[in-house]
């Protein structure tokens, strides 16, 4: 599809059949208030700087952060379905099990959504999307076509979907263990020529908004990290901004790609930190800010269900990959094989079942706190054509409640990664020599540990600790602001959330205790 740029900088398509990129329009609520503009985004604009602002103008930034992840799993891939098949030993299964997951996670609670920012499958979908690595192009490959409004409308949740199937699929096929090398390979050119479809067929990222398994996961526990993202610095100008280069594209960078208006933006959960609104914009009214941890947990006025749901969900998927640890579940999972003649671990009955009860459960603590809390003199009512839209007493609990644990929640995810790092990453350097002939499994380094057990579950259990005190001052600052101005009773709101957030740590750290440093 061409486009050609105006006088006044906007961008048109010559197509009168593939029209130019349109905001979405907003589902139950005006323009105006969509639009509107919120407290200015605390935090230190880093662009201010001259040679970061020559970095971010550079169209070949992102490109630099990509290549050197496109090569590595390029090599996964290869050497996963080439290399030894002895999985310490295999780079493909040593550098992404022992290694790169755990690091996901610290980006994440550092930097939020550094990872989209380097991200291969994205990063390779975009090439060819775009057909170009670096440069702004007035053509794209493919359809273009948008997500249909009633798939975008249940934002997150499609990912979650995803993640959830993803990991059921790497827990019964052993992949992650990690089992056959080969598996993992084959799990990643999955994810690849997912990605390479999607941005054949839709416009920009909708495959990373929507649809990558990680991207809820980031977009979630990412609200914790210190990278605010690309937000307005004056917003009085983006509501003069005639032309909206920042959504549309322009001269010098493409429209989001993630369609985040950076003039309404109150957190960093869709912001991938490409920086094409900074390149776009004609009045340098952009700029790329850090922020206090946690700002982007507690700051959003506009809390969205999709993600409330998807934090429940990801809380049930962390604690049944601890509770399968335990004799009891592995019992019980043989016996639902048998009566149910499924051929293998996980039974899909057991293990969407737990996730299932376990975000059921989080959802009826906020549903029981809304039955007896809720002041009745508000006028609750239902509006929108979904039950991701409807406004409810439910909703107007759950929603802050389900916010308030994503510390916990990331820190439960981040230490269950910590026994394969501290027993196994040392694998990785006769990983990477094996191919060149001087790595085996007589390596010196093939059987090191770190930490032994009694050292990593200390270290687990600090970093439980240290995410559930996060989550006590998340979920007290939010139910302050959110909770005590609806509940009858808002001290009793406020310390059932603090409550529910110390509840979830306990029972993660106890977990990690009993399973002696599992993998």
């Amino acid at each position: 599809m061409s486009e050609t740029s105006t006088a006044d900088g906007a961008v048109a398509r010559r197509d009168p059949v593939k029209v130019p990129i349109r905001l979405r329009p907003v589902v139950a609520t005006g323009a105006r208030e969509h639009f509107a503009i919120t407290d200015p985004p605390a935090g230190w604009d880093i662009a201010r700087h001259p040679r970061v602002a020559r970095v971010l103008r550079s169209r070949r930034f992102q490109f630099a952060l990509i290549l050197p992840n496109q090569i590595v799993f390029w090599l996964v891939i290869v050497l996963g379905l080439a290399g030894t098949v002895i999985p310490g030993l295999n780079f493909g299964t040593a550098i992404t099990w022992y290694l790169w997951f755990c690091l996901v996670f610290v980006m994440m609670v550092t930097v939020g959504r550094a990872w989209c920012a380097m991200c291969p499958f994205g990063g390779f979908g975009e090439w060819v999307q775009r057909h170009t690595f670096w440069k702004r192009t007035q053509r794209s490959l493919g359809l273009g076509l948008k997500v249909p409004e009633p798939i975008a409308r249940y934002g997150f949740l499609w990912s979650i979907g995803t993640f959830v199937g993803l990991t059921y699929i790497e827990e019964h096929f052993n992949i992650a263990v990690p089992g056959v090398p080969s598996a993992t390979s084959w799990m990643v050119v999955g994810i690849v020529a997912s990605a390479l479809i999607f941005f054949l067929l839709f416009e920009r990222r909708s495959f990373c908004r929507y649809f990558c398994p990680l991207t809820a996961i980031i977009g979630t526990i990412g609200a914790v990290g210190s990278a605010a993202g690309f937000r307005t610095r004056d917003r009085s100008v983006c509501l003069d901004c005639k032309t909206k280069d920042c959504m549309r594209g322009g001269e010098s960078g493409y429209g989001c790609p993630w369609y985040t208006w950076p003039g309404s933006a109150d957190s960093n959960l869709a912001c991938g930190l490409c920086s094409e609104c900074y390149k776009a914009c004609p009045s340098q009214n952009v700029g790329f800010f850090l922020q206090r941890p946690l700002s982007s947990v507690i700051a959003p006025l506009r809390r969205r269900a999709d993600v409330a749901w998807g934090i429940v969900i990801l809380w049930g998927l962390v604690l049944f990959q601890q509770v399968n640890a335990f004799t009891p579940y592995a019992t019980t999972d043989s016996w639902l094989n048998r009566e149910l003649h499924f051929p293998g671990y996980p039974d899909p009955v057991s293990y969407f079942g737990i996730i299932a009860v376990i975000a059921l459960a989080m959802a009826g603590i906020a549903w029981g706190t809304a039955r007896a809390l809720a002041r009745r003199d508000l006028p609750w009512h239902t509006v929108g054509r979904t039950f991701l839209e409807r406004r409810t007493r439910f909703r107007a609990f759950f929603l802050p409640m389900a916010y308030g644990l994503i510390p916990v929640v990331g820190a439960d995810y981040f230490a269950r990664q910590l026994p394969k790092f501290f027993k196994h990453v040392s694998r990785l350097i006769p990983a990477i020599g094996h191919p060149l002939g001087f790595g085996s499994t007589h390596s010196p380094l093939y059987n090191v540990r770190l930490l032994g057990n009694p050292q990593i579950i200390a270290v687990q259990v600090a970093v439980i600790a240290a995410g559930t005190l996060a989550a006590v001052f998340t979920s007290w600052r939010i139910a302050n602001r959110d909770l005590a101005p609806i509940a009858a009773h808002p001290r009793v709101a406020r310390w059932i959330a603090v409550g529910t957030a110390v509840a979830c740590g306990l029972a993660a750290g106890s977990l990690y205790v009993f399973m002696n440093a599992a993998s």
